[in-house]
């Protein structure tokens, strides 16, 4: 079988603590249909050992993956069972006798019978194929630099246990870079507990100087629910004077308050040196850019804005102008009204100075070893170990993905203007391979399903282009067919994937 053109391609994102899924490559790609935390759940039992120990006995251990991730390992929740079975878990799964547990969160693979739940879910139940009529070939995405005996499991899981008929695997910065439509860059991925950085040059990853910084979304949400405790409105809200609350019902209200501003898109990051001030319409110079970015209705609103403005009275202008000078927010929160300021616009300082976290960590960092590095520093650090030849292409796509992607506005260009120090200025002797300077690569706008979207699922983005190509171009080879893994075995995905040789 050397081509699934009239077959519906299923394509799978597994990242550390999310997964996205979607069937069909269609002539315009469309966004994931299912995206779920990557998490499961089991009723707990008295006395249930919970040491990460698998089913024969052996410790959880990654250690003979010789490129595997120098990261710190994942302070989210993992239970092992050892007798549970697949359908013994449930996705999603809440409840004070529920026992939560992130297979993937570690960058790798925790737990196979729990990663196994998570697919079966998203795959049968969540897309509603059957598996004896499965005709499906599926490309997976998953984190970079994973041994090839892990790779050959997850092949064999897909071939046996989901009865596939192709399969394809792809490291998720490759997807991540595809979708910016370069090769070569640096994508730097913020997830909810760390930060990964992955060089990329000419279309390969630079396995070996491949990092990650262990900083991400949740520093950045404690850190803004601290500094939002000096807000009069968010602890009247948070706390009640006629009804108190308990110092952990309200640190509580304050981390969903602070997760929510974020994903509203209401913060917005300076540069460096810069403070946090939202620039105004300068007006609407290229109307059909606008059309094709989608942006329309933005630009009516903004001008009936003006209009309005113009009309009101010198108060109510002069109001108008208070609040704009504060950066005043009012936000719907769980039934109430709540005023926010220019200090929301803080909620990114841990990712560039993680010594800010000291003052709110419950257990504070005493030495400088366990002390995570900036994530400026981080990326910095990790590009100058490349060639001297290559550096100038890799910082020409500077790429911040990740969930606050598009969500927080002008995180590449703080990022960018952080990085400068690793840019050499004036050098006495110049030549063409040093870079000069570095470009922020984000999605292109013309991708319509992923307007205003699209740095956030690019690795979902990146997956369906690889898809729509190598399921369809019958002389690309790059998946495994199903009498091709009934000759060679789970081997056959190594010798099918060039980037992982």
């Amino acid at each position: 079988m050397g081509s699934f053109r009239d077959s519906s391609v299923l394509i799978v994102e597994t990242g550390r603590t999310t997964i996205r899924a979607g069937l069909g490559v269609h002539e315009l790609l469309k966004a994931p249909a299912v995206e779920i935390l990557a998490r499961v759940g089991f009723r707990q039992v008295t006395g249930e050992s919970s040491n990460g120990i698998d089913t024969n006995g052996k410790q959880l251990s990654n250690d003979s993956d010789v490129s595997r991730l120098p990261s710190s390992p994942s302070r989210l929740p993992y239970h092992s069972n050892p007798t549970a079975k697949v359908n013994d878990y449930l996705a999603l799964a809440t409840g004070q006798e529920i026992l939560i547990s992130w297979p993937f969160a570690d960058g790798d693979v925790r737990d196979w019978t729990q990663a196994e739940a998570l697919w079966k879910y998203v795959i049968f139940n969540q897309l509603q194929i059957k598996r004896t009529q499965n005709e499906s070939p599926v490309i997976l995405s998953m984190p970079a630099g994973l041994s090839r005996d892990l790779l050959e499991q997850v092949c064999q899981l897909f071939f046996e246990r989901f009865n596939v008929a192709g399969f394809a695997v792809l490291e998720r910065p490759m997807a991540q870079i595809y979708a910016t439509g370069l090769l070569s860059g640096v994508v730097v991925d913020i997830g909810y507990e760390q930060s990964d950085i992955s060089p990329i040059y000419d279309g390969f990853i630079l396995q070996n100087i491949r990092t990650s910084t262990a900083i991400g979304i949740r520093d950045c949400e404690n850190y803004l629910a601290n500094i939002l405790r000096s807000n009069q409105s968010v602890m009247a809200a948070a706390s009640p004077p006629d009804s108190p609350e308990d110092s952990q019902t309200i640190q509580q209200f304050l981390l969903d308050f602070a997760q929510h501003i974020w994903k509203e898109g209401l913060v917005r990051v300076p540069s460096d040196g810069q403070t946090a001030d939202v620039p105004e319409d300068e007006g609407v110079t290229d109307i059909a850019a606008v059309l094709v970015a989608g942006k329309e209705k933005a630009v009516i609103e903004t001008g009936m804005k003006k209009k309005a403005t113009a009309k009101a009275s010198a108060a109510e202008q002069a109001r108008a102008r208070e609040i704009e000078a504060l950066d005043l927010v009012t936000v719907e929160f769980r039934g109430q009204s709540i005023t926010v300021g220019k200090e929301r616009h803080r909620f990114c300082e841990p990712l560039f100075d993680p010594t800010l976290l000291k003052s709110i960590q419950q257990v504070p960092v005493n030495n400088t070893q366990d002390q995570p590095l900036p994530l400026q520093d981080a990326v910095g650090l990790a590009v100058r170990q490349a060639d001297v030849n290559q550096r100038e292409y890799i910082w020409q796509g500077l790429f911040v993905t990740g969930d606050l992607g598009n969500r927080v506005k002008g995180i590449g260009i703080a990022l960018q203007s952080r990085l400068s120090p690793y840019i050499p200025s004036n050098s006495e002797q110049p030549t063409d391979m040093q870079p000069r300077l570095i470009r922020v690569a984000s999605v292109p706008e013309y991708f319509a399903e992923f307007r205003e979207k699209g740095d956030r699922l690019a690795a979902f983005l990146g997956t369906s282009i690889v898809a729509k190509i190598i399921f369809n171009e019958s002389q690309v080879k790059s998946f495994v067919s199903k009498p091709e893994y009934d000759e060679k075995g789970p081997h056959a995905i190594i010798e099918m994937s060039p980037a992982l040789f």
